[in-house]
């Protein structure tokens, strides 16, 4: 009895367990749920915006002069100091007028020397002239009475050397009489290009404007085009920056149809405004030229840094997004009945909204009305479950 017990345990223990599985209640089937994903959402309404363009360049004076010494000579004096503004007609520096006027002097001296030489010319043509006609007369007395056998052939050969002589010297004083025009002409231009340096010896400025390096001191000596100072419009100051080539064409047919485009900057705490003039015809590694001329340049300094954003050409029917609406770079997600749909679109340019980055897009299927998912998910496919938690209006 005590071996079978064991045995009877185990069939009480089976046959209990099959009891309680016969009698267990049947569990509900468990259904499949999909999951929805919540997002962000706006209002998609096209508009005409700007995009703009950042920029980073260096102020800088593009009309800016030399201005030069005309002649070997000292400097008696300088008359304003780095970056000092200047009026138009003021002094700026003076050369040594002993070093100019012995110059205006000798020049002078020519001129009259040769107004001399052309009146004793003119007197000692008129007298040759006599001479001539007195040898001609000579010669033909010398020939009427060889011809009347009373005279010898080597009188009459005298006489015409005497004529040839008189013949040469009247046609040599006429060449220099007909010369003194000329000669005249070209030392009255050298009088006037003495007297014009002696008057750019006094340095003065052409323009108002602002100085840009003072290059000599009082006393220095000074050798012919060397220069003396730099100065430049101190209204014509330009920020000079880099543009990428592929937006240069539209930015030049936007200024060929007048349109103004304007950059905004900060200086030091003070803003700045500039608008675009010209751009370069060549292009580098790093872009084309731009150059863009400071309403107000007061207090910048040429050769200062700036950074600045240019407002390029109006963009028509482009939505303003934030970045994370974008998938890889050029796709967006419309939500459809609670599904997202796939969109391609092209990148406009960008523009700061509210001081927010903001990336303009353009597509046909950019419809107003319709909402745009800008929650960024890595997943994100076609026909998606998503849920909108908050929306916005698209700027």
């Amino acid at each position: 009895m005590k071996r079978l017990l064991p045995f009877v345990i185990l069939a009480l223990a089976v046959l209990g367990f099959m009891a309680l599985k016969a009698t267990r209640p049947t569990p509900a089937p468990i259904a499949a749920k999909e999951r929805v994903w919540q997002i962000d959402t706006l209002a998609v309404e096209p508009a005409t915006l700007r995009p703009t363009l950042a920029l980073y360049g260096r102020i800088e004076a593009p009309d800016r002069v030399r201005a030069s010494s005309p002649v070997s000579g000292r400097v008696l004096e300088v008359l304003v100091r780095d970056g000092e503004r200047v009026k138009k007609g003021q002094a700026l520096a003076r050369l040594d007028p002993r070093d100019l006027e012995p110059r205006v002097t000798q020049a002078r001296g020519d001129v009259d020397r040769e107004m001399v030489r052309a009146r004793h010319d003119r007197e000692a043509l008129a007298q040759e002239q006599r001479l001539l006609r007195l040898a001609e007369d000579a010669l033909k007395r010398a020939e009427d009475i060889q011809a009347r056998k009373l005279g010898s052939q080597a009188a009459t050969d005298q006489a015409s050397e005497q004529l040839s002589r008189a013949q040469l010297a009247v046609n040599l004083r006429e060449q220099a009489v007909a010369e003194h025009p000329s000669r005249l002409a070209q030392l009255q231009a050298r009088l006037a290009e003495a007297d014009r340096d002696a008057r750019r010896g006094a340095i003065t400025a052409p323009f108002d404007a602002r100085i840009g390096k003072v290059e000599v001191a009082a006393g220095d000596p000074v050798q012919p085009n060397q220069t003396l100072l730099t100065l430049y419009p101190s209204d014509a100051i330009y920020l000079r920056a880099k543009v990428p080539a592929t937006q240069s064409e539209e930015l030049r047919e936007a200024l060929t149809r007048g349109e103004q485009l304007v950059a905004s900057a900060d200086f030091g705490g003070k803003p700045l405004r500039a608008r675009l003039e010209r751009l370069s015809g060549e292009a580098d590694a790093r872009g084309v030229d731009a150059l863009l001329r400071l309403d107000d340049p007061t207090g910048v300094p040429t050769g200062a840094f700036v950074n600045a954003v240019l407002e390029r050409p109006a963009a028509l029917d482009v939505v303003a997004l934030p970045f994370s609406a974008l998938h890889g770079g050029e796709r967006v997600y419309l939500v459809e009945d609670g599904r997202l749909r796939g969109l391609t679109v092209t990148r406009v340019g960008e523009l700061r909204i509210d001081g927010l980055p903001r990336v303009l897009v353009r597509a046909p299927g950019l419809q107003a009305g319709g909402v745009l998912m800008t929650t960024h998910l890595p997943h994100a496919i076609d026909g998606l479950a998503v849920k909108p938690v908050s929306a916005r209006d698209a700027s």
